[in-house]
C-alpha cells in the first residue's frame, strides 16, 4: 500500500487569524504551510509519517504540496528516508489552485502507483484512532470484492448535520449514499463524512479519478476541489465506513491552540500513537 498525502492547500483561514493575533505569541507560524505546523513535538505531517511508517502496511509516502512551500516541505523530507515530495506548480489558492482530486491524480501519475492508496488530509484522528485496524478492515473488504474502498465516519450531534456530508449505510456499513450537509429531519443517520479526508482507495478504482475529472473538466473548482466529491461519485460501487471517534480540526487558530496543547499535555502515549 501506499500513502498520499495532500498538503498543497494554503491555509487561508488559519493564516489569516495569525496575521490578525495582536498577542504575537504565534507569529512565528506565519507564513508556514499548515502540515508543518508544530503539533506536541513535531509538525503536524511527521506525526504521520511516524505512524505510517510503524503500521508496517505502507511501503512508500508521497506529499504533494505547491510551489510556494516546496522548498520548505523538501528541507523537512530530508529527515525520513521513505517520503518523496511532488509539486503542484501552484502559487495561489485563489487563481490557480489545482484541487485535491487532482493533485491526488498528479501523484498516481507522477510516481506510477498501481497499488492502493491511503489518502490523508492536514488532519490528526483521537486516540482511539489506529491505521492498523483501518488496514486490517480494508484488507477483509479486499477479500470480499477488491473493488472495496474505505472512508473514515464519526457520529455528530443533530445540530451539526447541516455541517457535514452525512452517509446512510445498510447493515454491513456500506454506503449507501452521501447527503450533503442536511437538516436533522432530512436523515435518520448522524455519520458524518470525515474532512480532511481519510480514505483508502482501492488500486481498482485509481483509473476513475481520470474518469471523474473528464466529467468535472467544466465544472467550478468547488465541484472537483474536495476528495469527498470524487468519492461521494464513488459510492455506486461499494464504499465501507470505519468507524471512529472524531479528530482534530487545525482549520483556524483556536482549534490549532487547543490541537497543539493535547499532544503537548495529554496525549497518553506518543510512541503507539495512530499505529
Amino acid at each position: 500500500m501506499k500513502a498520499v498525502l495532500l498538503a498543497a492547500g494554503y491555509g487561508t483561514r488559519l493564516q489569516r487569524d495569525v496575521v490578525s493575533d495582536s498577542s504575537g505569541r504565534f507569529a512565528h507560524l506565519a507564513g508556514t504551510a499548515k502540515p508543518l505546523l508544530p503539533v506536541g513535538r513535531c509538525a503536524l505531517i511527521s506525526h504521520w509519517v511516524r505512524a505510517l511508517s510503524a503500521c508496517g502496511s505502507v511501503d512508500g509516502i508521497y506529499v504533494v504540496t505547491n510551489a510556494l512551500y516546496h522548498a520548505a516541505f523538501e528541507e523537512w523530507a530530508a529527515h525520513f528516508q521513505n517520503v518523496r515530495i511532488l509539486s503542484d506548480q501552484t502559487r495561489s489558492n485563489d487563481q490557480e489552485r489545482l484541487g485535491a482530486v487532482a493533485c491526488l491524480q498528479l501523484a498516481i501519475k507522477h510516481f506510477k502507483i498501481e497499488d492502493h492508496v491511503v489518502v490523508i488530509g492536514d488532519t490528526l484522528f483521537k486516540e482511539d484512532f489506529s491505521l492498523t485496524k483501518v488496514k486490517e478492515r480494508f484488507s477483509d473488504l479486499q477479500a470480499k470484492c477488491e473493488d472495496s474502498c474505505l472512508v473514515l465516519s464519526y457520529q455528530c450531534r443533530d445540530q451539526e448535520t447541516h455541517k457535514y456530508g452525512i452517509l446512510e449505510v445498510d447493515s454491513d456499513l456500506c454506503v449507501v449514499c452521501m447527503k450533503e450537509k442536511p437538516l436533522p429531519s432530512d436523515t435518520e443517520s448522524r455519520r458524518a463524512f470525515q474532512c480532511p479526508c481519510f480514505y483508502v482507495l482501492s488500486k481498482k478504482s485509481l483509473p476513475l479519478l481520470d474518469t471523474f475529472l473528464e466529467e468535472k473538466k467544466e465544472a467550478p473548482i468547488e465541484e472537483k476541489d474536495a476528495p469527498g466529491n470524487f468519492l461521494s461519485w464513488l459510492i455506486p460501487r461499494p464504499v465501507y465506513v470505519h468507524e471512529i471517534s472524531g479528530r482534530f480540526d487545525v482549520g483556524n487558530l483556536p482549534s490549532y491552540i487547543e490541537c497543539d496543547l493535547f499532544f503537548r499535555e495529554k496525549l497518553q502515549d506518543a510512541e503507539s500513537f495512530m499505529v
